[in-house]
């Protein structure tokens, strides 16, 4: 084991105590591939499955290993292509078993955090899927609550504004302004402090660097 490796291991482990003591399920995945199988296992057969808008979930390819499985009812919002279509999907996130999402930052003592323009997502988060697993890299990382806001809106808010090319201050020069622009990527901050009902909520920590 390498000494990052090692670090990694250490720091999920005070991690997963931390979130459990928040009442929610959490797991370490060294390696990418390791988290797709996880997250897999936390899915039963014949459930209703959907996504929020993350790269990290993308980028791992977790929605094609969940559509090959044939056994699932994927609610594949990537196919959506109108307006009406998008908003029929965001509604029905909220009757899904399971609702896969990342995270723009969480702190050590496990308190997650998320910025929204819409809100669909951590509307979902919030109420509605019977479940929902978080599949965080343990570059979002921060040390305190504090700094994982910093970092949410810092660092993951103007490289979304760059992927959504929307108009923000941060969108043209990379720094938070803390704006009120009509299109602000920043309209809606949650923080996920407890589970409120145990099992609902299930973290995926990896040991490698995903998402924004």
């Amino acid at each position: 084991m390498t000494p990052q490796e090692e670090r990694n291991q250490k720091l999920a482990e005070r991690m997963i105590k931390n979130l459990n003591r928040r009442n929610m399920e959490a797991y370490y995945c060294p390696t990418g591939k390791e988290a797709v199988k996880k997250v897999s296992e936390l899915i039963a057969d014949g459930s209703t499955v959907t996504w929020g808008g993350t790269v990290t979930v993308r980028d791992l390819g977790i929605p094609e290993s969940l559509k090959k499985r044939g056994t699932l009812n994927v609610l594949d919002r990537d196919t959506i292509e109108t307006p009406e279509e998008k908003e029929q999907m965001y509604l029905s996130a909220f009757t899904a078993d399971v609702y896969l999402t990342s995270a723009n930052a969480i702190s050590e003592d496990g308190v997650i955090v998320n910025i929204d323009g819409n809100g669909n997502r951590v509307a979902a988060i919030t109420w509605g899927p019977k479940k929902v697993i978080f599949v965080i890299g343990l570059n979002k990382v921060a040390q305190t609550v504090e700094a994982a806001l910093a970092r949410a809106r810092s660092t993951a808010s103007p490289i979304n504004a760059q992927r959504f090319d929307i108009k923000t201050p941060c969108r043209i020069d990379g720094i938070c302004h803390n704006c009120n622009s009509p299109e602000s990527i920043c309209s809606y901050v949650h923080f996920l402090r407890n589970s409120r009902n145990k099992g609902r909520h299930v973290v995926v920590l990896v040991g490698e660097d995903l998402g924004y």
